[in-house]
């Protein structure tokens, strides 16, 4: 790395660059016109509405349930009148016992394997057919994740660099909004593109655990409103859609935090959620499987190196676990890099083992995972007489054993960051002004994209 003066210069240079090219695109003046203007278009009506919930059972007062009681009745009348009597205040009971307990389960995280008929529970066999459809086209070709070389957008000439240029000039301006839905019900949280080329096919996360996906082109059949009238095909929600519940319990305790393909064959989606999992879903099998899972820790983000097999974990507690999916979860390794939330891990796309973290303390850094491996490690279970912790645990939750994983604490990465090999576990730093919310490689993986509280989107360049 360079030293500071030289960076300041080359960070300058970029601004400078990038302030030219959008005066050749006309944009010089776009960010006076992104203010909040009024819009003609209308919501889209979503075609699918949220199901009720079944009432649960309500307890009424023994004296009002009685019937009038005959004077006259005789013994025997009296003795089958409160064995009946008996009998029905029994199965109320059982009745609303198991109704609390169906409410308790409901509220209780899933880590079995889960089918596709549980996950869209709401959707009809129809629907569920057509999801299928959708999933047997993209199956057909593996798309791997695409990354850049090093020299990908760095022209020589100028002639080449205007000609990129025109040709985004072209691009941009012949972009329109083709469709809008209502895809999830619930806000959106995360989101990702499938690489199937023939289809505009989009995955998206919302507050409470549901995976939408959108098919944004598919035909659309038109349904009339409640007074028989077929709304104008600008107001009408376009594309089809489906709606798994992914993550369980249905409530914003199982937020999706982030959403990504397999990078080998995109035949897979994972999911990390708040529900402290993360679940794959095979496009092939429909199965929805827990592959990680911690006790009380909220997972908030996953990136997997391009040649697959690996997965990188970020977490509430200023973790990162390394695991690798060929083996059990409990080999998984967590690095505690900071003392505060980390928003998102990213891995380079060329050179997998740096890694970006974007934390809460402020601070982006730039991470050689390579160096972690001469890190000590100690178990996650605490020692006999430890004093107890108000923090919730980074314990590996595996519903099949108790085997625990290895952890190295944040006193550990410190130490290690004072020293000069420090300096070559942490191979960047920037600072900015309010918490840093996330920040990705580009496919070059020489620049960083970052968004942060400030209210800035900020673009590092990282010299190889």
């Amino acid at each position: 790395m360079s030293d500071i003066s030289d960076y300041e210069q080359e960070r300058l240079a970029n601004i400078a660059r990038n302030r030219a090219l959008l005066a050749q695109l006309g944009l010089a003046d776009a960010s006076d016109s992104l203010k909040p203007t009024k819009s003609s278009a209308k919501p889209v009506q979503p075609r699918v509405k949220r199901p009720k919930e079944p009432a649960m059972p309500t307890r009424q007062s023994s004296r009002l349930r009685k019937a009038p009681v005959d004077p006259n009745e005789s013994p025997a009348a009296k003795r089958k009148r409160e064995r009946d009597e008996e009998l029905r205040r029994r199965q109320e009971e059982e009745e609303r016992l198991a109704a609390a307990e169906r409410e308790r389960e409901a509220k209780r995280p899933r880590h079995h394997d889960l089918d596709l008929q549980t996950l869209a529970a709401d959707l009809t066999s129809e629907d569920i057919g057509q999801l299928r459809s959708a999933f047997s086209l993209v199956l057909k070709t593996p798309y791997p994740k695409k990354t850049s070389s090093d020299d990908a957008f760095v022209f020589n000439e100028d002639a080449k660099d205007v000609a990129e240029v025109k040709e985004l000039e072209g691009r941009l301006g012949r972009l329109k909004v083709v469709a809008r839905a209502k895809v999830t019900q619930d806000r959106i949280y995360s989101a990702a593109y499938h690489p199937e080329p023939t289809k505009d096919l989009i995955f998206f996360g919302d507050k409470h655990g549901q995976l939408g996906i959108w098919d944004a082109r598919a035909p659309v059949e038109e349904i009339a409103d409640e007074d028989g009238d077929v709304p104008p095909a600008g107001d009408q929600e376009g594309g089809k859609y489906w709606r798994l519940q992914m993550h369980w319990p249905a409530t914003s305790r199982s937020s999706i935090s982030s959403i990504k393909f397999d990078p080998i064959d995109s035949f897979s989606v994972y999911t990390s959620a708040y529900d402290c999992t993360v679940r794959n879903l095979s496009l092939t099998s429909g199965i929805a499987t827990e592959v990680f899972a911690t006790d009380g820790m909220l997972l908030t983000s996953i990136d997997m190196p391009p040649h697959g097999h690996e997965m990188w974990i970020s977490d509430a507690l200023g973790g990162v676990t390394h695991m690798d999916l060929r083996t059990h979860r409990s080999h998984a390794r967590r690095y505690e890099l900071s003392d505060q939330k980390i928003g998102t891990v990213s891995v380079n796309p060329t050179r997998p083992y740096f890694l970006v973290t974007a934390s809460n303390s402020r601070d982006m850094r730039v991470w050689d995972a390579r160096m972690f491996d001469s890190l000590s490690s100690r178990s996650l279970r605490s020692a006999p007489n430890s004093p107890p912790t108000s923090r919730p645990s980074s314990k590996v939750k595996d519903p099949a054993g108790a085997t625990i994983s290895n952890e190295v604490d944040y006193e550990t990465i410190e130490k290690l960051l004072a020293t000069k090999k420090g300096q070559t576990t942490a191979r960047a730093s920037w600072a900015h002004n309010k918490s840093v919310t996330s920040a990705y490689w580009d496919p070059r993986g020489r620049s960083i994209l970052s968004t942060s509280y400030d209210d800035n989107l900020r673009c590092e360049h990282i010299d190889a």
